[in-house]
């Protein structure tokens, strides 16, 4: 059995304004990841199950390629791509749920609709430190994923029976990338017993691992390897490693969104390495990921130098300047968050 740890005032409100609503609209953040798409279309299968006038799932930009088989995610409205559309329908929602994302200025341009709608706005998320935007804040920082949030907030509804396939494939999928096929985040007996439950619902779990970590195109494999052979900088005095990649270098591999999903992990696999960042350019910013083992807290890093946050050991964050310069701020921050010394932070 699951330990009960959503508000049941929550619960029951969130019952009232799915029995009443007719329009839903699920929104999730900028550069979706399996996460937000997995938690958004298994909310969307759940929310298939009652007649309802219109259910949608937005998102403010294209996610990664190798999401794309997962049931439902054709139907996905890319904001970039409509945004008078997108923006109609968040407008007209009765209610708009915000997943995996604990502040407005995550969905990017997506903002201003989401904070001019009349919907009633319900988030879900595990994030620390939820803005204060929505009627009801389901946050849990400890869980693995939004996506065992919701499976978690299906079941708190009694409605477990309502989870097919389509649903259980999405949390699933979810739940693997947030946790890196069950890395790290996942040392909670309970997450094996939504698994237990989502095999049971018809998941081939093994099959989903393939589509997601082992189908690759050709330019994508390219890019790893130019990555780990060219591009990563070692600093093995403090336990880290970097790489970078300019917009013309992602230009030459053919880049399309979601390409450098999860190298930042893979230094990692290198013995006496425990923290890891990326440096990605775009037009006018670059963007940051960071990722680490133990108790150094890389949410710790992107919030002090990168205007950034996340979870203890995986972050984001973006730098207004040159590449360069977000290297050099990044060595600068080593000096005080050395890895060698992580266990005073």
């Amino acid at each position: 059995m699951l330990t009960k740890i959503i508000d049941s005032d929550k619960i029951h409100k969130l019952k009232t304004y799915i029995d009443k609503g007719d329009r839903f609209v699920i929104v999730s953040h900028e550069m979706p990841d399996g996460d937000a798409i997995g938690s958004s279309l298994g909310l969307y299968h759940y929310l298939m199950s009652f007649d309802k006038k219109s259910i949608k799932v937005v998102v403010p930009n294209l996610f990664p390629g190798f999401l794309k088989w997962m049931p439902g995610a054709k139907d996905i409205v890319i904001y970039d791509q409509y945004p008078d559309f997108a923006t109609q329908l968040i407008s007209e929602a009765d209610v708009l749920f915000c997943l995996d994302f604990n502040a407005v200025k995550r969905v990017g341009k997506m903002a201003s609709a989401v904070v001019a709608t009349d919907a009633r706005k319900v988030m879900v998320d595990h994030h620390p430190d939820p803005e204060d935007f929505c009627k009801i804040i389901i946050s849990y920082p400890e869980m693995s994923s939004t996506s065992e949030l919701i499976f978690r907030v299906i079941c708190a509804l009694g409605d477990i029976d309502l989870i097919g396939k389509d649903t259980a494939e999405c949390i699933y999928t979810g739940m693997m990338t947030d946790t890196g096929s069950f890395s790290y985040s996942s040392n909670n007996a309970e997450i094996y017993i939504i698994i237990s439950e989502l095999i049971k619902k018809g998941i081939n779990k093994d099959e989903i691992y393939r589509k997601v970590n082992q189908v690759y195109s050709e330019s994508r494999l390219r890019l790893m390897g130019y990555v780990l052979y060219e591009k990563m900088k070692m600093y093995p005095d403090k336990r880290t490693a970097v790489f970078t990649l300019t917009q013309e270098e992602l230009n030459r591999f053919k880049y399309k969104s979601g390409d450098t999903e999860g190298f930042v992990n893979l230094p990692l696999a290198i013995g006496g390495i425990s923290f890891s960042v990326f440096f990605r350019e775009e037009t006018n910013l670059i963007k940051i990921s960071l990722r680490s083992v133990g108790d150094f807290p890389c949410n710790a890093f992107a919030a002090e130098y990168f205007n950034g946050g996340g979870h203890k050991n995986a972050s984001g964050g973006e730098f207004y300047g040159t590449l360069e310069d977000a290297v050099g701020v990044f060595e600068e921050g080593l000096v005080r968050f050395n890895p060698n010394n992580f266990e005073k932070y």
